[in-house]
């Protein structure tokens, strides 16, 4: 019965090969008729016969030559730059293509390298869309080919396990309401039937959370993998001890708070059990890691990091039909930005230079070779697998979160949910699936864009420093300077005389979308509001009372720490709860998300969190950004939880879901009830040592 069962295969094989071999030589034959520079015939000419048979033997010289020699050309690949890896693919395949037609018995075959790169590109597209038609049909085939396709590097596959492995998908920056919006207008079915939506009985539950205060990605998802974000003020913050500004998605910092995270938890992460981390900052604590930004900076480990790249090009198809997206997508964006410039709209940021380059990295590039390595986690049957898909948030930045440029970014993530969800049909054990944002995207114009100058610009005004001239000549710059007139009781910037101080002493001005960081370099420790008063006297009243700014959080010597407001209204920390003051527009855990922070040992001297409009849900970026996070105010702070309903509810009825270490506590607690075990999930020796 098995003999019987492999002779089959082998067959199926072999007809599905044949088939393959014989749709290429149609393929050669159609592009030799149509490209000057490609002939498969002596200048003599030869009859239809030999044309034929140069094409069926170029055509499988060219398959054999990509099945045997392109795995190893992969591997070689391992030394140059991931970036460069796609366009380097399309050359290597045309270089195989020209081998394969030299060494036809004909001889005559002839191609210009151009040609041959555009003649490769198509052979392989059509050879790959051939084998996957012929080998959809047949299910143990069409599981190999995903699992070949996903990872060649891929261990063997593992003996089917009843207990269920849990895949969590990271929606980076879809607020709840966004998810919610795209599910009612059809934008995402995939979702809509997770959630019931229709005639459907519903397979998962949608749970909104609440950020802590700093709503961007670093500070959420160290917080989700690691069970920390503890000091993680922003996403960029300075550093007195160290001299040195952090910023979340730089791999030297990235490395740094994983390393801080691991040493006050003394565990590895959420995936230290056969997990595998993909497209994330951090890694989890997963021996699997793919396009993981907290170990590009390991030398020893920096191919792992990449490993994902390398698994999913070497397949040239998947080469070529991620570059046409590519460009598809590259050219999409500039004709949108074209489009919103005609007609005016506002708010609007630039979006020329490489963004459109930028943008197309993040909503092609990064999402099939995400998707691609999940597929071979599902595959492999991986106990618990978490991945990042940055596209929306990277377009609602610039486009706006409810715009129709992000909408047509979430369409196209659902259908990669849709392209997981069938594949682990073909894995050898159940998944579940969970989806979550990170945080949300609030709407406004930037800070700079309404009031004509920026954070810094304002701060530097407030010290008696010297503004740019357009800063200057703003309402906002000429009221900054009149406070500062008043408090000093002197003019500010008269010709020659104005001292300005050395350059350490000045300020560093740092922006996290609608948080801004004020830090004295020159003082070891957080000054207070009364060393600020006494060295700057305008500073704390100039942007207090600007009407672009919400709240500030200082350091008190009096009362530990306090609020400050616009016209002088100062809170202490202890009595936000019955006089929150300007944090009322806030909602609800604005004042434990403050009081929080403030304990941090790298909070800034000075906290600014931008004006919040409750009515439109609006707030303005310190950064150039039209759709922003990293601060309090409107659904930046709302993301949101889909758990299936086999999981146990992520809290009580009339809870909340509030900060990222608590998701954390929640995915912890379904990986324990799928392995059936509350035994703690341990650390990896290498990742305690660090």
């Amino acid at each position: 019965m098995g003999g019987g069962r492999r002779w089959r295969r082998a067959a199926s094989q072999v007809g599905r090969s044949v088939a393959v071999w014989a749709v290429s030589t149609v393929t050669l034959l159609v592009l030799a008729g149509i490209l000057p520079d490609f002939q498969l015939q002596s200048p003599d000419g030869d009859s239809a016969t030999t044309v034929a048979v140069t094409a069926a033997l170029g055509a499988g010289a060219f398959g054999v030559l990509s099945a045997v020699v392109w795995p190893l050309l992969v591997r070689l690949l391992l030394l140059v730059p991931a970036l460069v890896l796609g366009l380097l693919v399309f050359f290597l395949n045309g270089s195989l293509l020209l081998l394969a037609l030299r060494i036809t018995p004909s001889g005559q075959a002839e191609a210009a390298p151009e040609t041959a790169v555009i003649v490769a590109a198509v052979m392989s597209a059509v050879a790959s869309a051939t084998g996957a038609a012929l080998a959809v049909r047949d299910d143990d085939a069409y599981r190999r080919r995903l699992h070949r396709l996903a990872d060649r590097r891929r261990r063997r596959l593992p003996p089917c396990s009843s207990t269920p492995g849990t895949v969590v998908v990271q929606l980076d920056g879809v607020g709840h309401d966004v998810l919610r919006d795209a599910v009612d207008e059809g934008l995402m079915p995939t979702v809509a039937r997770w959630l019931g939506a229709g005639e459907g009985q519903p397979t998962h539950r949608l749970t909104p959370w609440r950020t802590d205060w700093s709503s961007q990605t670093g500070a959420s998802q160290l917080g989700i993998l690691h069970g920390t974000n503890h000091d993680v003020p922003a996403f960029r913050w300075y550093e007195k001890d160290t001299g040195e500004v952090m910023v979340c998605n730089r791999p030297s910092s990235a490395v740094e708070l994983q390393r801080r995270a691991v040493r006050r938890t003394g565990g590895g992460g959420l995936l230290t059990a056969d997990g595998a981390s993909r497209g994330n900052l951090f890694g989890g604590g997963a021996g699997e890691l793919a396009l993981v930004l907290s170990v590009a900076a390991r030398r020893d480990r920096a191919s792992r990091s990449r490993a994902g790249y390398f698994a999913y090009f070497s397949d040239p198809a998947n080469a070529v039909r991620t570059f046409l997206s590519f460009v598809a997508d590259a050219g999409r964006e500039i004709g949108q930005s074209l489009r919103a410039r005609l007609r005016e709209e506002r708010p609007r940021v630039s979006r020329g230079g490489l963004y459109p380059l930028i943008r197309a990295f993040a909503t092609v590039v990064e999402r099939d070779v995400v998707v691609a390595a999940v597929m071979g986690d599902l595959l492999a049957g991986r106990t618990a697998v978490y991945a990042d898909l940055v596209a929306y948030d990277e377009v609602a930045h610039h486009s706006g979160p409810h715009s129709r440029d992000a909408a047509q970014v979430l369409r196209r993530l659902d259908r990669s949910l849709a392209l997981i969800e069938k594949v682990a049909e073909h894995a050898p054990r159940p998944y579940r699936f969970v989806l979550l944002s990170d945080h949300g995207q609030s709407p406004g114009e930037t800070f700079r864009s309404r009031y004509g100058l920026t954070l810094g610009d304002l701060v530097r005004a407030g010290c008696g420093l010297s503004v740019p001239r357009r800063a200057g000549r703003t309402r906002s710059g000429a009221e900054a300077r009149a406070a500062v007139r008043a408090a000093l009781g002197r003019p500010v910037e008269e010709s020659g005389e104005d001292r300005r101080p050395a350059r350490r002493s000045e300020p560093v001005v740092l922006a996290s979308g609608n948080l801004g960081l004020v830090s004295f370099p020159d003082v070891p420790h957080r000054m207070s509001q009364e060393e600020i008063d006494a060295r700057h006297p305008a500073l704390l009243s100039t942007l207090a009372d600007h009407p672009g700014v919400g709240f500030l959080l200082v350091r008190s010597e009096e009362h530990g720490g306090v609020v400050l407001g616009a016209r002088g209204v100062r809170i202490p920390l202890a009595e936000l709860d019955t006089a929150p003051g300007p944090l009322a527009l806030f909602g609800p855990g604005a004042a434990d998300a403050v009081r929080r922070t403030h304990s941090f040992p790298h909070a800034a001297d000075i906290m600014v969190n931008s004006s919040h409009d409750p009515a439109d849900g609006e707030v303005l970026a310190f950064e150039e950004q039209i759709g922003s996070h990293g601060g309090l105010g409107g659904a930046q702070g709302h993301p949101f939880l889909l758990s299936p309903l086999d999981c146990s509810p992520p809290v009580q009825e009339g809870e909340d879901l509030v900060g990222a270490e608590h998701v954390h506590r929640v995915l912890r607690r379904w990986l324990h009830e799928a392995a059936g075990t509350g035994a703690p999930l341990t650390a990896e020796p290498e990742e305690r040592a660090a």
